[in-house]
């Protein structure tokens, strides 16, 4: 039996996911194809960048991709947010002297002297009424740090404890402030319309500070999104169609309120860009631990970013402290590990990709080889007792009794594939669907390796013997493996899983399977 291109580099050599910021250095096929080969198999496109020409060209090139290997893959758009900056600042910039005073002002344009005084402008209008004396601005990722010591409403005025140079647009951060700016600009709301349209398959929403912003978002969705459109997220049958939100989380409200933001949005990204420069940089690996943990617990998958590779945006090579960073993220449980300008803009977009993977790689295998483990069933989906989870809690068990080299799974909505991911399986998850946009869903998820079929197995038996087919031809599993099948009838109905079997790989009627059944 011969099969589709994607089976000489579809399996996975880790069970945590790689997503690659697209840029300039990602602009052709080829590189792209490289990549998906060293291990990426999401991309990002970064909003805050480029305009929506570069956008589509970018997913133009990787659904081009995607078709030529025959591999799905998911792509993620980022919004900027409500990113507050400073005006213009003319010439090389201005020096602002540790202990000197700088007033800051919404209404003006360019910045000037007053004698010895420094007035900037800022591009938020309420920023003089809504920070208040003893709070922290910060300019620049935190390189200057000054603390607001008076107000008129108009004029905020500043004392600087730690100067350097401020130049044009640089960013403002307010760690202290309790703000009214909305989580969406018409910028994101431009983007947002953009990414239905061009069905992107998840959304990551900057600077959330409450639940009630993504539920915003989620609203907008709701509004523009059908079925057709933009499918089913991981809910199941119940869900409202629309893209997945991804929730960064950035600031030191966010971390505070991260029990709401978990009850809505469908994932997080822990953004340790701007949270190590509102947050003391110490916190931030322990935050990252606790948000993991906590997305854990709700059932909702975890993205780790920035800076994760940063050395080898230039060098060939990564510092051995990165690669601490990324191991250390896998061992913390993220589902998914994220390049950005590493990709985007460095010097070797596939070596760096090659390079995380390979850490990935060592470092499960060390957790793979490890004494068993106890399930870690996500206690918030669990108190609701629906079938799904307890399945997917069961097969842990059955997993672990017969020592089970992989789970297949026909998810059709990614539902079940997430229940399954959640409980820290050690074997690979294989999913399949019939719905391309849920197939590249999945791959967000930890230990899911999603397969797209072009038409739907008649009887469970049907799909277990084409799987048994597909995963012995890929060399998954070797003759006479323990495999657990999971399904549900019919298969491609959203909720209905509801089946769990044990097989042994190769038991089933051998024969050859149909490639116009896979995704091409």
């Amino acid at each position: 039996m011969s099969l589709p291109h994607d089976q000489e580099h579809a399996e996975k050599a880790a069970l945590t996911n790689i997503l690659a910021t697209l840029g300039p250095s990602t602009d052709s096929a080829e590189t792209l194809e490289h990549m998906v080969e060293a291990g990426a198999t999401l991309f990002r496109l970064n909003f805050s960048h480029g305009t929506f020409e570069d956008h589509k060209k970018r997913l133009d090139l990787v659904r081009s991709v995607e078709k030529k290997i025959g591999r799905a893959l998911t792509v993620l758009g980022d919004l900027p947010g409500p990113k507050i900056r400073l005006g213009t600042v003319p010439g090389d910039g201005i020096v602002l002297e540790t202990g000197t005073d700088v007033v800051i002002r919404s209404d003006l344009d360019e910045a000037r002297r007053e004698g010895d005084e420094v007035i900037l402008p800022c591009n938020y209008e309420r920023i003089a009424a809504e920070v208040k004396p003893g709070e922290r601005v910060l300019i620049n990722d935190g390189a200057i740090r000054m603390l607001a010591v008076d107000t008129d409403g108009v004029s905020l005025r500043c004392r600087v404890t730690h100067g350097d140079l401020a130049t044009t647009r640089k960013g403002v951060n307010l760690p202290d402030s309790d703000l009214t700016i909305p989580a969406l600009t018409e910028v994101d709301l431009k983007a947002v319309d953009w990414s239905v349209e061009h069905g992107l398959d998840f959304l990551a929403l900057s600077f959330v500070r409450r639940g009630q912003e993504v539920l915003e978002l989620r609203k907008r969705l709701a509004a523009i999104c059908t079925a057709e459109t933009c499918g089913l997220a991981f809910d199941g049958p119940d869900s409202e169609p629309r893209i997945p939100i991804i929730s960064k989380i950035e600031t030191p409200q966010a971390v505070r309120n991260i029990e709401e933001i978990l009850d809505i949005t469908d994932g997080l990204m822990v953004a340790r860009g701007d949270l190590g420069v509102e947050m003391d940089v110490a916190e931030v690996p322990i935050i990252q631990k606790q948000l993991i943990e906590r997305a854990h617990a709700h059932g909702k998958p975890c993205i780790v970013a920035t800076q994760m590779l940063q050395s080898m945006i230039d060098s060939a090579s990564p510092t051995r402290a990165e690669v601490s960073d990324v191991a250390n993220a896998v061992l913390d449980g993220a589902d998914t590990v994220m390049l950005s300008g590493e990709t985007a803009v460095g010097r070797f977009p596939v070596l760096t990709v090659a390079t995380m993977a390979r850490v990935l790689h060592v470092t499960e295998a060390s957790l793979h080889a490890s004494e068993a483990h106890s399930a870690r069933p996500p206690q918030k989906p669990r108190e609701t007792r629906e079938r799904t989870w307890a399945i997917a809690h069961g097969t842990w068990h059955m997993a672990q009794d017969i020592g089970a080299k992989l789970v297949v799974v026909w998810s059709q909505s990614g539902g079940t594939a997430r229940a399954l991911s959640r409980n820290g399986f050690r074997c690979p998850i294989v999913a399949f669907s019939s719905d391309i946009r849920s197939v590249r869903r999945m791959d967000i998820l930890y230990g899911v390796t999603s397969l797209h079929l072009n038409e739907v197995p008649q009887h469970r038996s049907d799909f277990a013997q084409m799987a048994d087919v597909i995963i012995l031809e890929r060399g998954w599993v070797n003759r006479g493996d323990p495999v657990i099948f999971i399904g549900g009838k019919p298969l491609d109905r959203p909720g209905a899983t509801n089946t769990v079997a044990i097989r042994y790989a190769g038991e089933l009627t051998p024969g050859e399977l149909d490639d116009t059944m896979m995704f091409h």
